[in-house]
């Protein structure tokens, strides 16, 4: 059984940097020539470890999104989840149309890699409120075949927790108060993010 990586702590700064430089060489390499670059070799342990990535294409210096795209469980090596999501980003987020070549000189790369997301044993929705911590906490819910999640620095965009769930709500298609109203499973998770 391949190992799987199970606390942040296992992805060093300098492994991090280099996991951003990695997705912008496989956005740039996708983006000229159509392929999907592999690695010869794998210069670190943990990459070659499954991990859950999320890779976010920011315009510079808006911060304006431009593409995000992302795993929330570990399913293939870290560093291959990190190309597959960096092109995904670039190419097939569905609100965007895809990234030009000519405007990578614009974009600011980001790789997020996931802790494994936990179950939330809550009793009701205030509850859940009390339990999720703002700007620490990624949560992913899941209602029948709904599904959503949102990264912990979506707080600084919704920083009020009712207001967090209820666009997470609507993300996965659901009513907004449903997180009031419905028998949902919660997760949550944490990140290390790391940026150009």
């Amino acid at each position: 059984m391949e190992e799987v990586i199970t606390s942040l702590e296992q992805i060093p700064d300098e492994e991090g940097k280099e996991l951003v430089k990695l997705a912008r060489l496989a956005v740039e390499e996708y983006l000229k020539t159509g392929r999907e670059i592999d690695l010869k070799e794998v210069p670190y342990e943990s990459w070659k470890k499954k991990g859950a990535s999320f890779v976010t294409l920011e315009l510079s210096p808006t911060h304006q999104l431009r593409g995000c795209i992302g795993s929330v469980l570990p399913h293939q090596p870290l560093y291959k989840d990190v190309i597959h999501n960096a092109i995904a980003a670039a190419t097939s987020d569905p609100r965007f149309v895809p990234v030009r070549p000519e405007e990578l000189k614009d974009i600011r790369v980001k790789v997020s890699v996931l802790s494994y997301p936990q179950k939330l044993e809550y009793t009701d929705p205030y509850d859940l409120l009390q339990k999720i911590k703002p700007f620490e906490d990624g949560l992913i819910i899941r209602y029948g075949n709904h599904q959503a999640t949102f990264l912990p620095e979506v707080w600084e965009q919704l920083p009020e927790k009712t207001q967090f769930l209820s666009h997470l709500c609507m993300k996965a298609g659901l009513p907004s108060d449903c997180w009031l109203t419905y028998p949902l499973e919660v997760y949550v998770y944490h990140t290390k993010t790391f940026s150009e």
